[in-house]
């Protein structure tokens, strides 16, 4: 049974909108470099339009004493300007927002997003997106 890590970067990776969007792909890993996500990049070691999903809190909440909210963020990444990133945030809403991705989930919800960020060790636009996980662990 896959984990509900693997169920939600499958849900965004196997999407034709957002892999078109995303030439550079969604990743779940520590961060985007050349050495743990070499996809990311172009042949001359550029940056593509790429995502990255990174897992924070869970806590228990709800009715039951195994119900939890599961907190993650992806950030998205653009080598210059912003209008990849603004697609492909849009495109991850309507793929994740209110809908049940994974095993024991009852929903996946948008929490908020941060907009116009830059990545000083990529020298890249960056912007994220926090989602939230109600489910049953």
């Amino acid at each position: 049974m896959p984990t509900l890590r693997d169920s939600l970067l499958q849900a965004l990776q196997y999407d034709a909108a957002l892999a078109m969007v995303l030439p550079g792909g969604v990743w779940s890993a520590t961060e985007i470099s050349r050495q743990n996500t070499p996809g990311a990049f172009d042949a001359n070691k550029e940056l593509k339009p790429s995502a990255l999903i990174r897992w924070s809190t869970e806590s228990p909440d709800g009715p039951y004493t195994s119900s939890s909210r599961a907190y993650f963020t992806i950030y998205f990444y653009q080598r210059f300007g912003e209008d990849v990133i603004q697609q492909a945030m849009e495109r991850v809403f309507k793929v994740l927002h209110r809908q049940k991705v994974g095993e024991g989930v009852w929903e996946v919800q948008w929490a908020d997003d941060v907009r116009d960020q830059q990545d000083e060790a990529l020298g890249a636009a960056l912007s994220t997106s926090r989602f939230v996980v109600i489910r049953i662990r």
